[in-house]
């Protein structure tokens, strides 16, 4: 291939090798997490499993070893609603350099009553946007001694439609578990663009990017067992929404293509082509509403008010 000629389309069965780099997959034992880590094993990286129950982790772990063989892959406690317990992560992961960290680890409750962390944050908010804000500033040495480190924050198509309370992002008020897991979901992503921008004033050759799976339904997922086991019947229930969603293993391929993809930059957005919603991923616009910088300058000086870290302060 001559050095002029166009890279060969992206094809998510046939991803480039990224032998000797480092990845860490928050949330990595179950759902979308497993599948972006299964996935990245292909490459010939070193893929850690970031969990908070080491059965799960070790599960996955044998999971992807049956399917991928010679899969390097390991697992470390990672608890995010512990903000804590974050101070250790960076030295268990045991390298001089990080490659990229996925922040796609979540808590989504589907019912009241409202809960809160150790920290004493609404559990949703303090574990996807706290515990993902305050990692991210652990582990910034790590990231900054990599050649290019990525920072991939997995949103939820589920925040399109919602907007910050910037006076109650806690959700003390009128709190709506679904309402609540979207805006956390909402504050993720506003903080990933955010740190795309901080980094770049910064000149850091870091790169943030936002992803998001869109549809994505443990019906229409391939069985890991003992990960996941889709039923027979399950699957023919839920046949006809495969036109419109799709499973958990394509809602990985954003995140997996954030990370692989040198023509990524920092500060896109990516999703599925098809109405966002399934099929192979592709840059989208910025949502309008993300495009506001107060908001997420705002949200950014709570949120380092809160957890008493800095991330775009914190370089190697």
């Amino acid at each position: 291939m001559s050095p002029t000629s166009n890279p060969p389309p992206w094809n998510v069965h046939r991803l480039p090798r990224a032998d000797g780099s480092v990845f860490l997959v928050t949330g990595a034992n179950a759902g979308i997490g497993y599948f972006i880590a299964e996935q990245l094993s292909t490459t010939g990286a070193t893929v850690v499993l970031g969990s908070r129950n080491p059965d799960r982790a070790q599960a996955a772990m044998t999971s992807i070893r049956s399917r991928v063989p010679g899969a390097e892959v390991r697992a470390i406690p990672l608890d995010l609603a512990d903000l804590s317990s974050l101070s250790t992560v960076a030295e268990s992961l045991e390298v001089n350099a990080l490659d990229a960290v996925v922040h796609n680890a979540g808590v989504a409750l589907d019912d009241p009553p409202r809960r809160e962390t150790r920290d004493g944050h609404e559990l949703m908010f303090g574990t996807n946007h706290l515990g993902h804000f305050a990692l991210t500033g652990r582990l910034m040495p790590l990231l900054s001694a990599a050649p290019a480190a990525r920072v991939v924050t997995v949103g939820s198509f589920a925040a399109k439609s919602e907007r910050l309370d910037l006076d109650d992002l806690q959700s003390r008020r009128n709190y709506r578990s679904k309402r609540a897991y979207g805006r956390s979901k909402l504050a993720q992503m506003y903080f990933g663009l955010e740190l795309a921008r901080r980094l770049r004033t910064l000149a850091s050759p870091a790169q943030s990017v936002v992803v998001h799976p869109g549809g994505a339904l443990d019906s229409l997922t391939p069985s890991r067992p003992p990960i996941h086991v889709r039923s027979a019947g399950a699957r023919l229930r839920t046949a006809p929404a495969a036109l419109l969603v799709q499973g958990k293993h394509a809602g990985a391929w954003p995140a997996v293509r954030a990370v692989l993809d040198p023509a990524t930059r920092t500060g896109q957005l990516w999703g599925p082509r098809l109405f966002s919603l399934r099929g192979t991923p592709r840059q989208e616009a910025i949502w309008n509403h993300l495009t506001d910088t107060t908001v997420a300058a705002r949200l950014w000086d709570t949120s380092r008010h809160l957890t008493h870290i800095d991330p775009a302060s914190l370089r190697g």
